[in-house]
């Protein structure tokens, strides 16, 4: 509501007799335990401004009716969509997809469609919402709505209601001189525009260049949970705005606005904000709000919060990647990355890390752990054209385990190892004072499983024997 009247009403209020237009004391009278919400001009142009991006995604003529009677009707979208609906599959298919990409916004849309964008307004602001391809068949559902409905008719409503001119095909069978005459041409400029007999230009909405929307709750926040609800209105709002641009994210930040009452505490900051960042470009809002629900779950409110302001981040232009009907090594690295992501979101980028080859032929040494890059899981990788690497086992025991020996041969378990292979002479680590000279072999245990040991030419240190044979390692 306004400072003293109802601009919009749902569903339960309409049935106990509330309407928009109507007094706030009016209102109460009919319905006491009636919930009234401040009306917010900046709150309604920001879920508009969402609509409409939206929008973009099927047409880039996009623009926005304004209501004649705010307190009466909304602003309406319309799209120019006849050079997109052999794309869609037809108005039907269109029509389903626009309600699914809204449906996330939290709005409830009338649709309606015609050959003039007048038209189509006023049929969707209409009793019953009708889709009419050709001119004579829009022209016959016009007629049945009430002249109200045109700006002009809303001024002069008691007037036209005296007259008993009901509906629009009662006002086109009157002398347009005499119309004009007490009317005003705007009128029957708006029955022309509205009905096909004017030119009707529009202006089409351009997007932002960048995204930044904010979000006023309608009660405070006390925990990450409910943080995360509202926010999911924002995600939609950005995969909607990144899906007109054609384009992607690589991060995004939620700042979070504490109640200020609050902030007489010196230990409590004015907002607090957490960045999410991508291994890969995405505007999937499902996607998006799993890697913001994993950051959520490790951060402490250090008070309520009363609104949220998404703001979007190293944007990356591009087409979404086509479906594929088998699975592809494509698509089980997508599975594998955004793994990663969300490991990373829950656990942090430093804790999640992979193994790096190294160039050294010690093996306690040739790999060393790095935090994960998941933009570099799963992609190709130079190669020479060099002998096969000798086989190594990923399980290395730190430190090697010494294996007794009978008969001179290793054992395991109390049980004797059989060799398979070897032996692999490694020799280096002059370099660092950490020598190294060992012969490896691969073994095989009594149960069949495969092992990597090796004998030492050398002792572990100055003035120790050579021990004999140490486990090293074990194949998966």
């Amino acid at each position: 509501m306004d400072a003293h009247h109802i601009a919009a009403a749902n569903a339960a209020a309409r049935a106990l007799g509330v309407e928009p237009g109507q007094k706030r004391a009016t209102a109460l009278a009919l319905a006491p335990d009636l919930l009234i919400g401040q009306a917010d001009a900046a709150r309604d142009a920001a879920a508009l401004a969402a609509i409409t991006h939206a929008a973009l995604a099927f047409t880039p003529s996009v623009c926005v009716q304004p209501p004649h009677d705010p307190q009466r009707s909304a602003d309406t979208v319309l799209l120019e969509v006849r050079a997109s609906l052999r794309y869609f599959g037809g108005p039907v298919k269109l029509l389903q997809r626009l309600r699914e990409v809204v449906t996330p916004l939290g709005h409830r849309i009338q649709a309606a469609s015609a050959p003039t964008p007048l038209g189509a307004a006023l049929l969707a602001r209409g009793p019953q919402r009708v889709h009419v391809q050709d001119k004579a068949a829009m022209q016959r559902a016009l007629d049945a709505l009430p002249p109200w409905l045109l700006g002009p008719g809303r001024e002069h409503w008691e007037a036209l209601q005296g007259m008993g001119l009901a509906t629009l095909a009662d006002l086109r069978r009157l002398p347009r001189a005499g119309l004009a005459r007490r009317f005003g041409t705007a009128l029957l400029n708006d029955l022309d525009r509205a009905y096909g007999e004017r030119p009707d230009p529009r202006v089409p909405i351009t997007l932002p260049p960048r995204f930044d929307s904010r979000l006023e709750l309608f009660a405070r926040a006390d925990s990450a949970e409910q943080v995360l609800h509202a926010a999911g209105m924002l995600l939609a709002r950005l995969s909607s705005w990144l899906a007109a641009q054609h384009a992607f994210v690589r991060g995004f930040s939620l700042a979070m606005q504490h109640e200020p009452r609050w902030r007489s505490d010196a230990q409590v900051p004015p907002q607090t904000v957490l960045e999410v960042a991508l291994a890969e470009p995405s505007r999937d809002p499902a996607h998006l709000q799993v890697l913001l629900r994993e950051r959520l779950a490790q951060v402490q409110l250090p008070a309520p919060t009363l609104e949220l302001r998404l703001a979007a981040r190293e944007i990356v232009p591009g087409e979404a990647p086509s479906g594929e009907l088998f699975p592809s090594a494509a698509s089980e690295r997508e599975g594998l990355v955004r793994l990663v992501e969300r490991l990373q979101a829950r656990l942090g980028a430093e804790r999640v890390q992979t193994l790096q080859p190294v160039h050294d032929h010690r093996p306690e040494r040739a790999s060393a752990l790095q935090p994960a890059q998941p933009a570099r899981i799963g992609q190709p990788r130079a190669t020479l054209s060099v002998p096969a690497s000798p086989v190594r086992p990923v399980w290395l025991l730190a430190p090697p385990e010494p294996l007794p020996v009978r008969g001179g041969r290793p054992l395991l378990a109390g049980r004797e190892l059989q060799l398979l292979s070897g032996p692999e002479r490694i020799e280096a680590g002059w370099w660092d004072h950490e020598l190294a000279e060992r012969d490896y072999f691969i073994a095989e245990d009594a149960e069949g499983a495969l092992v990597w040991l090796y004998r030492s030419r050398l002792p572990d240190s100055p003035g120790e024997a050579v021990t004999g044979w140490f486990l090293h390692g074990r194949f998966a």
